[in-house]
């Protein structure tokens, strides 16, 4: 069959077609004019690319969704999960890799207040805990605590919003926030960690000087243990470094009777092995990761 006489046929579109109700049509017409008339009252830039108009425009929230539609396993680039003979400690799953519009977009949501943007991301940690959580159910969603000095800088948890935007769409899925933070004594002179006095947040800090920072530093609250007690449990963090913070959470949920089966990152700073057979490219269009740059300075 010539080709020229008889083309393929056309690609799908890859935005979303109208919808056939009248009332969603006039639902979507009314949320577009009035973002239109908000961006007039509030000029806005897109987070990622500057674009006009939007905190995220449509090119970048499509690119969001490719560098996370494909959750792989990330606990072999966190040396605190991992055992000296490579036993793996704690399963991970990761969203995406840390780096461009994602890890943009992440920094904004973190340190700019940017909300509109936990939509976005909510969904894309939706998608690694469905897959974590594959075949099974009856898990509690663990997040992990935030520091009072980052919750007071901040105004809020960014780990908490961004689950409460993805447990929307995981039903039979339940959030336990049952762990918190324990008083850490302030340390004066040689003994402050990273040669600076007090307490302060993780950013700078090596593999040995974070894990030695969160080591004892949370516990399951005291009327949450009937909670958690036997229950299977998904740790979920918003940015994989080293693993510490993860490593500990599980230990205090262990110590309060559950059963951790893993964890739910939405970006590991490190791309999952390409050596590790079945494990998705975490980098596409033949560019590699640079791990310093966009690195997240973890603050809690």
């Amino acid at each position: 069959m010539d080709p020229d006489l008889e083309p393929p046929p056309p690609w799908p579109a890859l935005h979303r077609a109208e919808h056939t109700a009248a009332l969603l049509r006039l639902a979507d017409w009314v949320s577009g004019a009035a973002a239109d008339l908000l961006a007039l009252a509030v000029p806005v830039d897109c987070v990622c690319c500057g674009a006009e108009d939007r905190t995220l425009c449509a090119p970048c929230g499509s690119r969001i969704r490719q560098l996370t539609r494909e959750p792989f396993r990330a606990e072999s680039g966190a040396p605190a999960l991992m055992d000296v003979d490579g036993t793996i400690m704690l399963p991970v799953v990761a969203a995406g890799v840390y780096r461009d519009e994602l890890a943009q977009g992440l920094l904004s949501f973190k340190r700019h207040g940017q909300h509109q943007l936990g939509i976005n991301l909510g969904r894309a940690l939706a998608v690694a805990v469905r897959a974590a959580a594959r075949g099974s159910s009856g898990f509690l969603l663990v997040p992990v605590p935030t520091g009072t000095a980052a919750y007071v800088n901040r105004g809020f948890s960014p780990v908490h919003l961004l689950l409460k935007e993805a447990a929307r769409q995981l039903p039979g899925l339940d959030v336990a926030d049952v762990l918190d933070k324990k008083p850490r004594v302030r340390l004066e002179g040689p003994k402050a960690l990273g040669g600076q006095k007090g307490l302060g947040g993780q950013k700078g800090l090596g593999r040995g000087a974070r894990s030695q920072r969160v080591r004892g530093s949370m516990q399951v609250k005291s009327r949450a243990r009937t909670k958690v007690l036997g229950r299977p449990c998904i740790i979920v963090d918003d940015v994989l470094t080293t693993g510490a913070t993860i490593g500990e959470a599980a230990r205090a949920l262990h110590l309060a009777g559950a059963q951790v089966r893993g964890a739910v990152v939405l970006a590991a700073t490190r791309p999952p092995a390409a050596a590790d057979p079945g494990t998705p490219a975490a980098c596409p269009h033949g560019r590699s990761h640079d791990l310093e740059k966009n690195k997240p300075g973890k603050d809690e």
